[in-house]
């Protein structure tokens, strides 16, 4: 029989993050914690985490803890349907589950929380853990097991996983007008391009790079200022630090009272979106999914279908 205990202890220290933050979480000391993962990699033959700022799962710790989530919405659903059995074991916390989800900074900042507040108002004892990764890369996180569902751009679903289009994001590249005057009084070209900067959220967004190649038929290189934030995103270019890629539905006011301008009409890049989730998931994670669903669906940010 499997340790409960202990292995609620390794999804404490790999959810926290480290022995110290687990312990609290569970009520317990962190010598208890050490204990039980101890005795868990004794039983198991092999280490399951990497000690480390922060601590992380070996390719075994993450099979075991995506197992004691499975086993935690199992659980959730049975104590809903049967309250009387009393599932849990005494400690603080295991009266909920935590499920880990990986989105993209975009859809965060524009219709997942509707999603993420509609789900946890239906399932009280839920909770959510979200991990934001480029949508070209969510699936890398679902792949190797660190969550149990994802939005993302791939649609081949991950081996173990089912894929269900949500629709698609239509990215749009603007600045503000006097960004506009001051760098494209000529056009917008593979010159012109090649020295005004552009905004770019991080090392992995190739957003900008993929429309400047469409619009040049090459890739042309950029000066970039990185601004990892959705919001701040929106208001350097309005504020005329650079030119970016935004989500018509987060810009469509700026557009609409001119503080921010397309730098080339009806030149939208289109970024489809899929929902990927653990196959024969517990209804907790399908209720979850219905609920991204109708988000994705309805609302002032609702993707297009």
């Amino acid at each position: 029989m499997l340790d409960y205990a202990a292995l609620n202890a390794l999804a404490a220290v790999v959810r926290e993050g480290s022995f110290e933050r687990a312990a609290r979480a569970l009520h317990v000391t962190p010598s208890a914690v050490s204990q039980r993962i101890r005795q868990l990699e004794e039983k198991t033959g092999g280490a399951l985490l990497v000690r480390g700022q922060p601590c992380v799962a070996t390719e075994a710790g993450r099979q075991l803890c995506r197992h004691v989530e499975r086993v935690g919405m199992l659980e959730h659903e049975l104590r809903d349907a049967l309250p009387a059995l009393g599932m849990g074991s005494g400690e603080a916390g295991d009266e909920r589950v935590t499920i880990r989800v990986a989105v993209n900074a975009d859809t965060l900042a524009t219709w997942f929380i509707a999603a993420a507040s509609a789900f946890t108002a239906q399932e009280p004892g839920a909770l959510l853990d979200l991990t934001v990764d480029d949508q070209d890369h969510t699936a890398e996180r679902l792949r190797s097991g660190a969550v149990l569902a994802a939005v993302t751009a791939l649609a081949q679903p991950v081996a173990g996983c089912n894929s269900e289009a949500l629709g698609t994001t239509h990215y749009v590249a603007a600045a503000s007008p006097g960004f506009v005057r001051e760098h494209f009084a000529k056009g917008v070209g593979a010159r012109t391009l090649a020295s005004a900067p552009s905004l770019v959220f991080d090392r992995k967004d190739r957003l900008q790079a993929r429309w400047v190649r469409r619009i040049c038929h090459r890739n042309v290189e950029t000066p970039r200022h990185w601004i990892p934030s959705p919001s701040a995103f929106v208001e350097a270019a309005c504020s005329g630090m650079g030119w970016g890629m935004h989500p018509v539905s987060m810009v469509a006011g700026a557009l609409k009272e001119g503080r921010l301008v397309e730098l080339v009409p009806d030149s939208m890049l289109p970024v489809p979106l899929y929902w990927q989730h653990a196959r024969a998931a517990p209804k907790l994670l399908e209720r979850l999914g219905a609920a991204v669903r109708a988000a994705a669906t309805s609302g002032p940010h609702a993707l297009a279908q």
